[in-house]
């Protein structure tokens, strides 16, 4: 009898995890690729603006091309879980870079057509693209990633993903201003990251992860929903959604208060959406290592006692009349710090919480990043109702007050810490 026949299945499984865990740098490469592919969705949250400049939309109209791109997290996050069981992980990933990859190329060919309502449909199908390809990766790619580690390092190693996926979010808006001061032409940025997506697809394909054999058993929407009946998993899948919201949200409208309460042009306020994504990147980094030697308790603290001091700085500065705008740019320095590790904390939670059924959980969070659909459009409602942006921070502070919240009366559940 051979030594694998001989081993239970959960000594094989543990042994492959351990193997796995220590996997060559050169195997970690295409991986963190595709999680800074991942980050081309935030890129609508740049664009979002410039089309609304386009084309002469409203605040409640052009924050709809949000929801356009994070809806199909609700309607996909199963089918993509499915997939995975039957073609594997990292052929997954490899489907979502390549819708990824279509969605970079339609407003390339858009604006080279003259006729503005064709611009605007390519633009309208490309961020739907976006959201379908980023769906399947997100509930694909943070599972293989469980093939490089395991246990409580998995938080760790998902928050380092999420750093690489910030950059890809931090450089976007940058890449947009430049291209719109130098060349009239803020698209530019869509061919540099299709060439991007393009290398990370020839890495990925050509990358040596074992990863464990597709999962032979069937996930579907009554069982992913089943879950929330667990309270740890139902506040998890909540988190989840505030988190993306006020992400999705902050991303899309935070040029729009800097130039409510200065004379500062789209342009120039575009790289508000950057100093998120800086302070974000800057978070995720410094959480892949303290996740690795404090408590997910502790840092959710820290992350709700962040987010929580930047509505502070949002509501003063968009409230109250003569406010200095460092006061903005603090509210984004806190809560792109506060908001880069709830999603791994609350993600590996869900995970830990129910090892043996992480698939349905898996497809499950993602689901709860419907958020990025449900904060945006509430959130340029609300500006529209008001006339001005503080409706929309409003909006925002019920997700950030939440996350504040699971900080406060978060609790140890089983694997969890």
């Amino acid at each position: 009898m051979s030594t694998s026949q001989s081993m239970t299945s959960e000594e094989v499984e543990a042994v492959e995890a351990d193997r796995l865990g220590n996997a060559p740098f050169t195997v970690l490469v295409p991986v963190l690729m595709s999680f800074f592919v991942m980050g081309f969705v935030d890129l609508v949250g740049t664009a979002s603006n410039y089309v609304q400049s386009d084309f002469g939309l409203s605040d409640s109209v052009s924050n709809i091309f949000t929801t356009m791109t994070f809806f199909w997290f609700l309607v996909l996050s199963v089918p993509a879980g499915m997939l995975m069981n039957r073609i594997g992980r990292r052929h997954t990933v490899l489907v979502s870079i390549a819708i990824t990859a279509l969605g970079c190329l339609l407003p390339i060919i858009g604006y080279l057509i003259p006729a503005k309502p064709a611009q605007l449909a390519f633009i309208i199908v490309s961020f739907c693209l976006l959201g379908v390809g980023n769906t399947f990766m997100q509930v694909s790619l943070n599972p293989l990633v469980g093939n490089l580690a395991h246990d409580e390092k998995l938080a760790g190693m998902l928050t380092f993903g999420q750093f690489v996926k910030a950059i890809a979010s931090f450089i976007a808006p940058l890449i947009a201003g430049w291209a719109a001061m130098m060349f009239g032409r803020w698209w530019l940025l869509y061919p540099i990251y299709l060439v991007v997506a393009i290398l990370s697809f020839v890495m990925l394909k050509f990358d040596e992860i074992n990863e464990n054999a597709p999962d032979s058993g069937h996930t579907s929407v009554a069982d992913c929903f089943a879950l929330l009946r667990n309270p740890v998993i139902l506040l998890c899948f909540l988190g989840i959604v505030c988190h993306v919201g006020v992400d999705v949200g902050i991303n899309a409208t935070a040029p729009k208060i800097l130039m409510e309460h200065s004379s500062i042009g789209l342009e120039v306020a575009g790289g508000a959406t950057s100093v998120y994504f800086a302070f974000r990147t800057l978070g995720c980094l410094s959480g892949s290592v303290l996740l690795q030697r404090f408590s997910r308790k502790a840092m959710l603290r820290v992350c709700g006692g962040l987010m929580a001091a930047s509505s502070v700085c949002f509501l003063l500065f968009s409230g109250l009349d003569g406010m200095p705008v460092w006061l903005a740019y603090a509210g984004l320095a806190c809560v792109g710090l506060g908001n880069a590790n709830v999603f791994s904390i609350m993600l590996t939670t869900g995970l830990l919480h129910l090892p043996q059924r992480q698939n349905e959980v898996s497809g499950l969070m993602m689901i709860g990043l419907i958020g990025g659909a449900i904060f945006p459009p509430l959130m340029g409602l609300a500006s529209d109702m008001m006339g001005m942006q503080l409706g929309a921070i409003l909006v925002m502070t019920v997700g950030v007050i939440y996350v504040t919240l699971m900080g406060v009366f978060f609790r140890s559940y089983g694997n969890t810490r």
